[in-house]
């Protein structure tokens, strides 16, 4: 059996899975002021009377890591960066000990200017007098050459706790998100293990000994050992888990839109084909544009639970009626307003504040709850509007729905703008045309009419949708990438983010570097915690230039990217 557990913003989800179906499903309370307990209760209620020997698989989708950066709840970290000529390392400054060192590597890996090892121990001397516990390292071509990152980690690391490095975290060339990665994985550290080394303490005197896997960003799992060197992969996990939830539902050949609406947020996506959107650099949230391997989501605050008040606003054109010919844009009306904010539980569950959910309570469209503490809030909101509390209660669920689809559209007019690219290729000139609506989430099955009629799409709410997004973690495949660089003319094959270098000759070719490739995938895949019954590699770039001087051919440098194609694990993914 395997558990899978997804902490929303409102409710913290966990199911238990065989291979029979979904055994039992618990939802509780998230408090954000201690996940810790949250995730610990709802293993707790999981698991009565389950014999723990049989789980063998645990996989958590965890909030942690993006409320830190939401929150700005960052540990102050030291960021050391070596630059050489030309981009100002200055423009791309992340906290007060930022540190700009000599030395240099080009971009083929030939060292240009060494390191000096006496400046690096003065900065080392400062940052442990101000209390620094870990930090960063980013050279520009770390890439294409680690060889000053370890260097510089050589001296810093007796006196640090851990030391993260620019080349580890992406073979993509990309100085300034190659920095804000490095942070943010240094930064974000301290709390991920001590959060995840409590849980896996707590849940071995269970007697639960299965390895923790962790949801990753780009919807695939890593284990405990590997989420310690890259705790940055956690951000989004959550969106991530949406999609997986809902790719098994998705039908083959058609564009779907996926709306995880939560208490909340509405978290939104696209599948292709059965294949998630890619962002196709890395996630960008504010500041940070970073090179952390992502599903395309973007998450508004719009829920069942989102504050619902009356605003006033200068009407437009649609609010003004034909009749009334004293009527300018410029007249104000009395106007729903519903979110951002979320104040707690809606009123007919105790909360303070009036929320969609009493709307749909109320009208009779959703269960459970105190209608009569819901009336008592319409019928206030009705009279500020001047109208029944039968139209308020309407109003506001459908302009809920109507703001949600008007959310996802200008999501794939967004996306449409631009290249579209899926976890598995490049989509050249194609346009998203949604043929679908796959609804998660608690309400899902409550909306799934009203945002059918509103968007003229068919919408279906998921098998199992109040907790698909917990199913989807469960089932996610561990993933992992590799990027290669081959230069023959040197004689080097190198991948610095896994440690390797080799020694080629002048007649390796593409297939050398392929199989190169696929070794080093593997390899990081099981280490990652993969079962290779549920290893499916692909090529997601191959580059090959031919390096002449003086009109004759000297070698070439290809580049390759293979990844563990995203999916689900077998054996499980039926019955949902």
């Amino acid at each position: 059996m395997i558990i899978g557990l997804d902490v929303g913003g409102t409710h913290t989800d966990a199911v238990l899975i065989s291979e029979s179906g979904l055994e039992r499903e618990i939802k509780v309370p998230t408090d954000p002021s201690n996940l810790f307990n949250t995730v610990l209760s709802g293993f707790d209620l999981l698991l009565e009377g389950i014999d723990s020997s049989k789980i063998k698989r645990v996989v958590i989708s965890t909030t942690l890591t993006t409320n830190s950066v939401v929150q700005k709840r960052l540990d102050p970290v030291g960021i050391i960066v070596s630059s050489g000529p030309g981009i100002d390392p200055e423009l791309f400054r992340r906290g007060e000990h930022f540190y700009m060192v000599s030395g240099s590597i080009d971009h083929r890996g030939r060292e240009r200017q060494p390191i000096n090892r006496n400046e690096i121990k003065l900065i080392s001397d400062k940052m442990r007098t101000a209390g620094i516990e870990y930090v960063g390292v980013i050279g520009k071509f770390s890439p294409r050459n680690p060889a000053h990152e370890i260097e510089i980690c050589e001296i810093l690391k007796k006196d640090f706790n851990t030391v993260f490095l620019g080349h580890r975290v992406s073979g993509n060339l990309n100085f300034p998100r190659r920095i804000a990665t490095v942070h943010l994985n240094t930064a974000v550290y301290s709390m991920h293990k001590n959060f995840f080394n409590a849980v896996n303490d707590t849940l071995k005197q269970k007697g639960l000994t299965s390895p923790i896997q962790i949801l990753k960003a780009d919807g695939g799992t890593m284990n405990l050992p590997t989420s310690m060197e890259f705790p940055g992969q956690t951000i989004l996990s959550g969106p991530a888990a949406s999609i997986m939830g809902a790719i098994h539902h998705a039908p083959s050949e058609k564009d779907v839109l996926v709306l995880d609406i939560g208490g909340t947020t509405t978290d939104i996506a696209i599948i292709v084909n059965k294949a998630p959107l890619l962002e196709p650099v890395g996630i960008g949230r504010g500041k940070y544009k970073s090179l952390i391997r992502a599903l395309q989501t973007t998450s508004r605050g719009i829920g069942g639970d989102s504050q619902v008040t009356v605003i006033e606003k200068y009407a437009d054109k649609a609010d003004i009626k034909q009749s009334d010919t004293e009527a300018t844009p410029r007249k104000k009306i009395k106007a729903l307003k519903i979110g951002p904010d979320r104040q707690g539980p809606a009123l007919a569950f105790g909360g303070p504040a009036l929320a969609p959910a009493d709307a749909m309570i109320w009208v009779g469209i959703m269960g459970g709850g105190n209608k009569k503490l819901s009336e008592e809030g319409l019928a206030l909101l009705a009279e500020a509007l001047g109208i029944s509390i039968k139209e308020t209660a309407e109003k506001i669920f459908y302009q809920t729905c109507t703001t949600i689809v008007n959310l996802a559209n200008q999501m794939v007019e967004q996306i449409n703008s631009k290249p579209v690219y899926t976890v598995h290729e490049f989509l050249e000139g194609y346009k998203i045309k949604p043929q679908m609506i796959l609804l998660l989430g608690g309400p899902a099955s409550c909306f799934a009419d009203t945002i059918e009629k509103i968007s003229g799409i068919k919408t279906t709410a998921v098998a199992n949708s109040s907790v698909a997004n917990a199913i989807g973690a469960a089932l996610a495949r561990t993933t992992c990438e590799v990027s290669l660089l081959v230069d023959t003319e040197r004689g080097i094959a190198s991948a610095p983010e896994e440690n390797f270098t080799a020694t080629v000759s002048t007649s390796y070719r593409k297939d050398d570097a392929i199989n190169t490739a696929l070794a080093l995938l593997e390899k990081k895949a099981v280490n990652s915690g993969a079962d290779l019954k549920n290893f499916e590699a692909e090529v997601t770039e191959f580059q090959s230039f031919n390096i002449v001087r003086q009109f004759a051919p000297r070698g070439k440098i290809f580049r390759i990217k293979m990844q563990v194609k995203p999916g689900l694990i077998k054996g499980f993914s039926h019955g949902f």
